[in-house]
């Protein structure tokens, strides 16, 4: 449970064990996944409830995704399966979370004045909450060299992806950029988070 201590931000790591303690939780950290930050599974057949957080998140990204999961626990201990996974019940006890470890000023200014949004009208995906996870990737140490957050570069640069796939920056509709294929004329739509390599700047 130490090993816990080095992925949460100071001062975070007491609170977060009386939760794991209290509900035993079987939490483990995992490789990044894509689609996904963190997972919850509640507990069946004698088993505990499951939670488990990427391992490559930095350590405020860590928390709040751990506290996601943590609401989705608390929901399924006071509603069972009677409720939507991401309804009123759950943004309630999410949102309270939140207020409980902001208080406790674990996190810097600028992460507390994003949260503010999320305790008002918590979204159910990561996708949703674009403007905080704009604020939360500031805090990466381990970012990718000649990678950039899509939502930081100008519209009509080229890009490539990780599978080699050649894009041109379009503008955004909604919450994503619509951004056409290169060799097909495509057009496809990508997060605002999407960390991709430049290629070359609009003229």
């Amino acid at each position: 449970m130490q090993a816990l201590a080095a992925y949460l931000p100071e001062g975070s790591f007491e609170k977060v064990v009386q939760y794991i303690h209290t509900y035993k939780v079987h939490l483990t950290v995992t490789k990044a996944r894509k689609t996904v930050l963190g997972d919850y599974r509640h507990a069946t057949h004698g088993k505990n409830h499951r939670i488990s957080i990427n391992g490559n998140l930095n350590k405020y990204e860590f928390l709040i995704t751990l506290l996601h999961e943590l609401a989705h626990l608390l929901t399924f201990e006071q509603f069972g399966n009677r409720v939507e996974a991401h309804g009123k019940e759950w943004k309630t006890l999410y949102s309270n979370l939140l207020v409980t470890f902001v208080q406790h000023r674990l996190f810097p200014a600028d992460i507390e004045e994003a949260l503010r949004s999320s305790i008002m009208n918590p979204a159910a995906t990561a996708s949703g909450e674009t403007e905080l996870l704009l604020v939360l990737r500031r805090y990466n140490t381990r970012n990718r060299a000649g990678y950039h957050l899509l939502e930081s570069l100008p519209e009509g640069v080229l890009f490539e992806t990780d599978n080699g796939r050649v894009f041109k920056k379009g503008d955004k509709r909604r919450k994503r950029y619509i951004c056409l294929e290169v060799k097909t004329g495509h057009l496809y739509t990508f997060s605002p988070l999407s960390e991709v390599k430049v290629l070359s700047t609009p003229e």
